[in-house]
């Protein structure tokens, strides 16, 4: 199985080294296309108005002037297009891709991209924060995540479909166990601004990002996410909402 790898927080992330050793025991044959720096939140940005470029960090190694959307472009339309991939997986994200994050994330974008181009894609993620500690247990991504990813594959999806595992910031023997979700919502207005003055005048902004926690369901991403599970869900890409669009429907029908 050849598998390519992409992430948002960029080529050297410490994450990107845990995918790494986690596609190593799933194949040998294993491809890095990643952003050369961080890309945090660039959700399925793609570069059309500068040029990209892609340097080669070592062997099956690239970084990408872009963003994890264009990564993936690049990988299967250059430097992969001979023999592409059998699969995608981005990450591992530092920290969570939840409820209205999935829309924000480059994590879950580079996945997308892989599905709208044809191959079966998985994003990542290890959540931080939650459990009271900031740090975050790398090793509970990499001792979960090989066997869930075979039993995923083994299994298989839908062809417009991508899966968004979570991973729980808790030690690897503390994992309650495997959650297939839904996609959650927050009960609150995560997104703010920080204004400040400017010591030549005017204003300036920070944007910030609410992190206290909402009181989901059981059945999300963020309850399972909250008791300690591994979050598993299924994510596509049509967002259309059909009640409304049926009762609209009905009301221009003549």
């Amino acid at each position: 199985m050849r598998i390519l790898l992409t992430n948002d927080d960029g080529v050297r992330a410490e994450g990107m080294s845990v995918l790494r050793r986690i596609a190593a025991q799933l194949s040998d044959d294993v491809w890095v296309v990643a952003p050369d720096t961080e890309m945090s939140a660039a959700s399925r940005g793609v570069t059309l108005h500068d040029p990209i470029r892609v340097k080669k960090l070592e062997n099956r190694v690239y970084a990408v002037t872009g963003t994890p959307t264009d990564s993936v472009i690049l990988a299967l339309k250059e430097v992969m297009a001979n023999h592409p991939p059998d699969l995608v997986l981005s990450g591992v994200n530092r920290g969570q891709n939840l409820a209205e994050d999935v829309t924000f994330s480059g994590t879950v974008a580079g996945a997308l991209q892989g599905m709208q181009m044809g191959i079966p894609a998985i994003a990542l993620s290890l959540a931080r924060g939650f459990q009271g500690a900031m740090s975050l247990p790398w090793e509970t991504a990499e001792e979960h995540g090989p066997d869930l990813i075979k039993r995923l594959v083994a299994e298989g999806w839908p062809h417009n479909v991508i899966l968004s595992i979570n991973f729980p910031d808790k030690a690897p023997d503390a994992v309650k166990g495997i959650q297939i979700t839904r996609q959650g919502h927050r009960d609150f207005q995560m997104s703010g601004i920080d204004k400040r003055s400017h010591p030549r005048g005017g204003n300036y902004f920070w944007l910030t990002y609410g992190a206290r926690k909402s009181n989901p369901p059981q059945g999300t991403d963020l309850r399972a996410i909250y008791d300690g599970y591994i979050s598993v869900t299924p994510l596509h890409t049509d967002l259309t909402h059909f009640d409304t669009m049926a009762d609209f429907q009905e009301v221009f029908s003549d």
